[in-house]
């Protein structure tokens, strides 16, 4: 029997391209930590302290009243009440609306809080505080050259979340500095992909399609930012124009294509007046022209029409010859 073999046909995904789904899970999920509602503890704890304190008072008069024994085993059992009281009592966290509580006992990670009210968890874990509110993160102007080599400068704002507090606390070192590196990392890219200005209506342009390009940059931004556990809620550009430097020469282009663009459209809108003249004319019969006559009658109907200046009129006291 011969036995064959089966080669993977499927390219390798590369590692430095940002729109490249992982192929690995991440090592660490958020998962809820196990808590109680913090009043029933409070209250216990409180009740623990007081009743320790009163058995520990009561064990050292017990002692001065020559009942050394039991006066000593309730001065042993008071002082562990009013201390593991105490100690409990440390288990009791505070979480405001928009925050959670990432909970680690001895190093390991045990689950997050979210829910919001005092809660209860193991006195022996630390909590560390992480905000779940959406925050917003505005760029610093950049100078980049477009896809055309023209410098331009672009800044941009996105609105973010941390989605999962375990990836963002233990994932990435620092989650705010990683999402600030990502998101400049991110406008780059973009606008070295396109042009400033496209010349075509089909072609994608930074200043003319920026919501498309924008909508680009967040799927770009969330493939960046999902090993840190943060979600992209909103992208836009703040600031969008050319250097200083080609500025004013990027300003008198457009106005020249601008100035062309108009007096295409005034040409046409002319020649169109001026056949319909003609064939009105030729409809009502009100005066029979030669060719050469008809082209003088196009050019000043063109000068007149095309013109930037208001015509000067001219009276014939000839005949049409003359």
């Amino acid at each position: 029997m011969t036995s064959t073999q089966t080669t993977d046909q499927r390219q390798p995904t590369d590692p430095t391209d940002p729109t490249t789904e992982p192929t690995t899970e991440p090592s660490i999920r958020e998962t809820p930590a196990h808590s109680v509602p913090g009043g029933l503890a409070l209250l216990l704890t409180f009740l623990g302290t007081l009743l320790g304190a009163a058995v520990l008072v009561l064990g050292i008069l017990l002692a001065k009243d020559e009942r050394a024994a039991l006066g000593t085993v309730a001065i042993v059992f008071g002082s562990l009440l009013f201390t593991g009281s105490i100690l409990t009592m440390s288990g009791l966290n505070m979480v405001a609306p928009g925050e959670a509580r990432v909970v680690q006992f001895f190093g390991r990670y045990v689950g997050t809080i979210r829910d919001d009210g005092l809660r209860w968890v193991n006195p022996l874990t630390t909590r560390a505080k992480i905000s779940t509110r959406v925050r917003n993160h505005e760029t610093a102007v950049l100078k980049v050259n477009d896809a055309d080599g023209n410098p331009i400068e672009l800044a941009a704002v996105i609105v973010w979340q941390v989605r999962d507090t375990a990836q963002a606390s233990f994932e990435v070192d620092d989650f705010v500095e990683f999402v600030a590196t990502q998101t400049e990392s991110a406008v780059r890219h973009i606008a070295i992909e396109y042009p400033y200005d496209a010349p075509g209506e089909n072609a994608l342009s930074l200043r003319g399609n920026a919501e498309e390009i924008t909508e680009k940059l967040a799927v770009e931004l969330t493939a960046r930012v999902s090993p840190a556990g943060v979600r992209i809620v909103e992208s836009r550009f703040t600031h969008l124009a050319y250097a200083p430097e080609i500025a004013s020469a990027m300003l008198q282009r457009q106005q020249a294509g601008a100035v062309v663009a108009a007096r295409e459209t005034i040409v046409e809108g002319a020649c169109g007046m001026v056949e319909a003249a003609l064939g009105r004319m030729t409809e009502l019969e009100l005066v029979e022209l030669d060719q050469e006559r008809k082209a003088a009658m196009v050019s000043n109907l063109l000068v007149v029409l095309c013109g930037d200046r208001s015509p000067q009129p001219v009276l014939n006291t000839g005949t049409l010859y003359q």
